[in-house]
């Protein structure tokens, strides 16, 4: 009785381990935690990023008597992001609307009719290993009938609308700036995470230092939320085992 007992135990134990519920139950009443301001090239799964590159050219070297600085785009000092550790700011401005209607029926009959009346002489031995009943030209009968029948619709409107700073994390040897940033709001229990990283170009920056989002290639825009509302709109952890698993 007493193994049985620890066996419910253990296995509910290892259930909620492995849901994620021991960390939902250890936060009750509390906030969900920022995380801390640290270096992204830090983190274990930050990788410097590799693009298809130019072939190298000569650096020119300052003309004599000239104010023009090669590289430079004004006289003046630019103040638009330009190194490694600079920041600037990206609008995000995402409208996206989608609508998708698919309709399909399909319907198919077969009949399938097979015999041997005679093949090679052997006709009249029929008698001797099949049932009387059987005839021979019309050995094998077959029908069959499906019918099929789906209908689909998506409908989408999404709208997304924010300003976050990035920081400039690499310069690729073209000039092209890469940029990733982090933003969290905590509102009483409720966390917003706003992610933002892709590679720009410094033509692109405009001069109060903002660059706009359909500007960024390998763009990767994330904006979600955790906490106890966030939590309650998520099926069970249970019901999504089922969803995956269950074939139908």
């Amino acid at each position: 009785m007493r193994t049985a007992r620890g066996l419910v135990a253990l296995v509910i134990a290892g259930m909620l381990a492995g849901c994620g519920s021991v960390e939902r139950l250890a936060r009750i009443g509390h906030a969900p935690d920022m995380a801390p301001i640290a270096d992204p090239t830090r983190n274990p799964d930050y990788r410097p990023v590799s693009m298809p590159m130019p072939a190298p050219q000569d650096a020119r070297n300052l003309a004599a008597n000239s104010l023009w600085r090669p590289g430079s785009r004004t006289f003046l000092r630019d103040q638009r992001a330009a190194a490694v550790g600079d920041l600037i700011t990206v609008l995000v401005a995402i409208r996206d609307t989608a609508q998708l209607s698919n309709s399909t029926e399909r319907s198919r009959d077969n009949t399938e009719n097979m015999g041997v009346p005679r093949l090679l002489g052997l006709d009249a031995s029929y008698m001797r290993f099949l049932p009387n009943s059987i005839d021979p030209s019309r050995l094998v009968q077959a029908t069959s009938a499906n019918t099929s029948t789906g209908d689909g619709k998506i409908q989408r409107n999404e709208a997304v609308t924010m300003r976050i700073a990035a920081t400039v994390n690499q310069v690729l040897p073209n000039g092209n700036l890469v940029v990733g940033g982090r933003q969290q709001v905590r509102v009483n229990h409720e966390m917003r995470d706003l992610t933002i990283a892709g590679i720009i170009r410094p033509q692109d920056i405009a001069s109060d230092n903002t660059v706009q989002h359909d500007r960024l290639a390998e763009a990767r825009i994330a904006y979600g939320g955790r906490g106890t509302i966030s939590d309650v709109q998520q099926p069970r952890y249970g019901q999504q085992v089922l969803d995956a698993i269950l074939p139908f």
